[in-house]
């Protein structure tokens, strides 16, 4: 019996349908795995970088055996979606026993990196992840709030590698920051999905959860959830309590317009339905973009300001200037 809701192709795939499968346009959200490193001011050293390094690489073979395996199992829903009806196991460039194939393989090489190069921490948060989202395509993502939640703590599990990778504590203040502003992307991703497709009927098609999840609710849990980043945040630069580290994050609070802005500009974009998800949002509006870049910057200039001004770092070379920060 013929599956009529996903297009056949009668030719061999190509080596661009694969490479579409494993989405290396979505490598750009394991970034977040020199989170940890760049916190503890490890970031430029040779050693430190190059295993944070190995830990993108085997986190982009995870994620990708994921990629490929969730499109075996959401072959038909995407058949429905303006946008993934596109991708190669849903019009039937791909098999889907082709796809179950080239996710075990890429898990496998995955843990085998992590384990040969790095340590048995981080191949065991790996294999955390890669459990993870395997039980979100399977059945997490059926469950409203929880479907989101599963989103935040795989990005949670990139920073915690990340860490480990490097030899340094996790810091709970990183684990809050990410979870938190993840679960605001998360709940964008959704306003995202809604508003592309439009109708409620054809969204229930696509993603289960859509019925349920109005643009009223994600309205509102987008801004609840986008307050609750920006508090942690605040909260992450001024309490000080306890801390050994040599970073001044009490600086980074003069970063928060930059926040607050990113954060606005997210929401905005999110109800105009014209991207698919935090991605290509981020990969294609460009004051977002900018946002992020100047962020990033100002934040790695505050990290290492000793390194590049001198013990008083930047306040020495305000107070040079006759300035001083409160």
């Amino acid at each position: 019996m013929v599956d009529t809701a996903v297009s056949t192709v009668a030719r061999p795939a190509l080596l661009r349908d694969y490479l579409a499968l494993v989405r290396p346009t979505q490598w750009v959200k394991n970034v977040v795995v020199f989170a940890g490193p760049a916190a503890a001011m490890k970031l430029f050293s040779p050693d430190s970088f190059g295993r944070a390094a190995i830990a993108f690489v085997a986190f982009c073979l995870a994620a990708s055996a994921t990629y490929a395996i969730n499109d075996v199992v959401d072959r038909q829903a995407d058949a429905s979606h303006p946008l993934k009806r596109h991708r190669p196991v849903a019009r039937g460039a791909v098999s889907p026993g082709a796809g179950y194939v080239l996710g075990v393989v890429l898990i496998v090489l995955a843990i085998a990196l992590a384990t040969l190069a790095l340590n048995g921490a981080v191949t065991i948060v790996v294999a955390a992840y890669f459990a993870l989202t395997v039980t979100y395509s399977l059945a997490l993502k059926r469950w409203m709030i929880l479907d989101v939640i599963a989103i935040a703590t795989g990005f949670v599990l990139r920073a915690w590698a990340g860490s480990l990778a490097v030899g340094v504590a996790t810091s709970e203040w990183l684990v809050a920051c990410m979870f938190t502003l993840c679960l605001f992307l998360g709940f964008g991703k959704r306003r995202c999905e809604l508003a592309m497709i439009g109708n409620a009927g054809d969204a229930g098609q696509h993603r289960e959860t859509l019925i349920r999840y109005t643009p009223e609710l994600l309205s509102h849990l987008i801004a609840v959830s986008a307050g609750i980043a920006v508090m942690t945040f605040l909260l992450y630069t001024v309490d000080s309590s306890g801390s050994t580290s040599p970073v001044h994050r009490e600086d980074l609070f003069y970063t928060l317009p930059i926040v607050v802005y990113g954060i606005f500009r997210y929401a905005m974009v999110t109800e105009l339905g014209r991207h698919s998800g935090p991605t290509e949002i981020v990969l294609h509006d460009r004051p977002l973009l900018a946002a992020i870049l100047m962020w990033a910057a100002v934040a790695l200039i505050i990290v290492y300001q000793a390194s590049l001004f001198g013990p008083q770092g930047l306040r020495g070379v305000l107070r040079w200037l006759g300035w001083e920060l409160g």
